[in-house]
């Protein structure tokens, strides 16, 4: 038996409490404001503060379960959607019966908005939102621990050391995402640890060897543990990507020094840019559940990684990317929009002249990757 009580989601009864606590946390105090009171945050911080403080008192005493907590971030949700994408399209969800549970594995490009999306269109199309990975990486905070607990995410240990130590947290992070699909909750999790930050969606076959561990005692065939498990691959593209001059930076000092050395705050001011920042038109693109027998993992993670790149959608901004690199690589695409035209001529002029490069390849290396798989 494994033991789940420090990686679970929160439970209906945990929800008052935990939003009592978040409500006297004065750093998430001042985060919300941010978000939702920019105005009165700036002119008067003490009255939005005192104002936010009241209005999450009276949030715990308004939500009594997780369910209802979701639908009140589903309608920050829609309007975080509205004012910062241009359009969002969805594919493939009507080959998706809302009875079953699926583990969605998708590539990643932004901390919150991935698991954000795929939630919030699935919900939309009658399946039950999913439960999230989130590495404990990002939660050194106790607000956001607490936040994303209480959006039914539960917690991915990459911070244990030593052997024994790892083994244990996989082994613990397959057992609890097992356990999850046999309650007859969906479960979504990135197809590598961190966001792809060079635009290569690659699925690590480690993930695929972490999901087997619960599986060992069954001695299950690839293929068949694929089908146990309903994996759909879900891809999400990005026209624009608010994070893009921070991932280009963070590329080039690994370049030129060897290693990056991540400022305190970053995975939260990527998390803020990431929400905020305007997006363009965004496609999800939902797979049908694999199926077919498979070698070994390396195997599994090719067949992810194909249905993603096939799912990909090509904007203009990542054919004006490979040109503006030189590849020669050319692709059709959707009609150009003015408004991203211009964001996007914005976002190069003011990235810095040596990591401009970088930045480009994190959109143009869609196209390689259709090259590689042979996508027309």
């Amino acid at each position: 038996m494994q033991d789940f009580e420090g990686i679970r989601p929160y439970r209906d009864d945990e929800v008052a409490a935990v939003i009592d606590r978040l409500a006297a946390d004065p750093e998430f105090n001042h985060a919300v404001c941010v978000f939702l009171l920019p105005g009165l945050e700036r002119r008067a911080p003490a009255l939005a503060h005192w104002l936010m403080r009241l209005y999450l008192k009276w949030q715990s005493r308004r939500y009594r379960n997780v369910a209802e907590f979701q639908t009140f971030l589903t309608g920050h949700m829609a309007r975080l959607i509205d004012d910062t994408i241009e359009e969002l399209t969805v594919e493939g969800l009507e080959q998706l019966p809302t009875d079953v549970p699926y583990l969605f594995i998708s590539n990643h490009r932004d901390i919150f908005m991935d698991a954000g999306l795929v939630n919030f269109v699935i919900n939309r199309a009658g399946h039950e939102t999913a439960r999230s990975a989130v590495g404990d990486n990002l939660l050194s905070r106790r607000f956001a621990a607490d936040l994303m607990r209480l959006n039914k995410s539960f917690v991915v240990e990459r911070s244990a050391s030593g052997a024994r130590a790892v083994y244990a947290a996989l082994s613990r992070t397959s057992h609890y995402i097992r356990h999850s699909l046999a309650e007859g909750h969906s479960v979504w999790i990135a197809q590598r640890q961190g966001r792809s930050k060079d635009g290569f969606d690659r699925t690590d076959p480690a993930l695929v060897k972490m999901l087997g561990l619960a599986y060992r005692d069954d001695r299950l065939e690839p293929g068949e543990l694929v089908r146990q498990m309903h994996i759909v691959p879900v891809a999400i593209s990005y026209e624009l990507d608010p994070c893009d001059r921070i991932k280009a930076h963070e590329l080039f000092v690994t370049d030129r020094e060897g290693s990056y050395s991540k400022p305190t705050d970053e995975d939260l001011i990527s998390i803020v840019e990431g929400m905020s920042g305007y997006k363009g038109r965004v496609h999800l693109r939902f797979s049908a559940p694999l199926q077919g027998e498979f070698a070994d993992p390396q195997a599994v993670a090719h067949a992810i990684d194909r249905e993603i790149v096939t799912g990909m959608r090509v904007f203009p901004t990542h054919v004006q990317a490979a040109r503006e690199q030189g590849t020669g690589l050319e692709c059709d695409t959707v009609a150009p929009l003015p408004e991203v035209e211009a964001r996007f001529a914005e976002r190069l002029t003011s990235c810095p002249a040596a990591e401009r490069p970088y930045l480009l390849a994190g959109y143009a290396n869609l196209l390689r990757n259709r090259q590689e798989f042979n996508v027309a």
